[in-house]
């Protein structure tokens, strides 16, 4: 019984970040990208750039493409893809629709309006990144290519967002395009800060008993594309053979792995600690597909 009221506390909390990070992704666009036309990433940004092409309510578009975007994503990347999407992508154009009916009477110079936008914009993101699940949006494009490519996911984000200030530079001008780029420099510092906060290192090494060491360490493999050592062990009191596994993840997957080890064993024993000064594929140098 303990541990279905933990695992159902851990799915509220979850919730909650999820409402949260959407709600405050919704206020970043509404109170800074959309009233101040910013080139940033995301459907909005793809809005903001598309609306002198073909006069639709920026709005209106953004939520379009969030719900396109999103059974686009099912029906390519699969039902786990929608299961961790789902609810974001819901909450989404609901939070625009109604906080486009507020005023909010903000004046800022243009600059400024972007900082501010890709900074809540990233919180937000951070939040529903970390209860393990995605805002969805202009997500979905990068991870369709990664899986039909294989290219690194970093390198077609970066393609994507370029894409974006390309379309916006032929609607506005360079100078949009170059404010539009603080917001994805913030956005970029939000998502970094609200992952790490209260989690100390923005790495972790975790070492993990559990009897079902073999579909954690595959399921580790598959889905963190992390490399893990299965350590020998022994119990002290039954003298049983055991085995650890130990595995280093960046703050990012942290929240994620915890996750995979309650799915599949809410028993197992886990032991985490700061992680600094790591070398090697995934820190020091890229795995291939991260």
């Amino acid at each position: 019984m303990p541990v279905k009221v933990r695992t159902f506390k851990n799915k509220m909390l979850d919730a909650c970040f999820i409402i949260a990070g959407t709600l405050i992704l919704a206020m970043s666009v509404e109170m800074f990208v959309i009233p101040y036309n910013i080139l940033s990433g995301g459907v909005a940004g793809i809005a903001v750039a598309a609306e002198p092409f073909f006069h639709i309510d920026k709005t209106l578009l953004a939520n379009a493409l969030t719900l396109i975007l999103f059974f686009v994503g099912w029906a390519v990347l699969g039902k786990e893809f929608a299961i961790n999407t789902a609810f974001s992508s819901l909450l989404y154009p609901c939070f625009t629709t109604l906080l486009s009916w507020v005023d909010f009477n903000i004046t800022v110079p243009p600059m400024l309006a972007s900082f501010y936008a890709g900074l809540l914009g990233g919180v937000g993101i951070g939040l529903i990144m970390r209860a393990g699940a995605s805002s969805g949006g202009m997500d979905v494009p990068p991870l369709i290519l990664h899986k039909i490519t294989g290219a690194k996911i970093s390198t077609l984000v970066v393609i994507t967002d370029g894409l974006t200030v390309l379309i916006g530079i032929l609607a506005y001008d360079l100078n949009a395009a170059l404010i539009g780029l603080i917001s994805v420099f913030a956005s970029g510092a939000g998502i970094r800060y609200t992952l790490e906060a209260g989690q100390g290192s923005s790495a972790k090494s975790v070492q993990i008993i559990s009897d079902s060491y073999q579909e954690i360490t595959e399921t580790i493999n598959k889905e963190l594309d992390r490399g893990v050592t299965l350590l020998d062990a022994e119990g002290g009191y039954s003298s049983d053979p055991k085995k650890v596994i130990l595995c280093v993840v960046s703050g990012r997957q942290y929240t994620r792995l915890l996750g995979i080890i309650r799915e599949i064993d809410d028993r197992a024993f886990v032991i985490t600690t700061d992680a600094s000064d790591m070398h090697g594929e995934g820190f020091t140098y890229s795995s291939p597909n991260i």
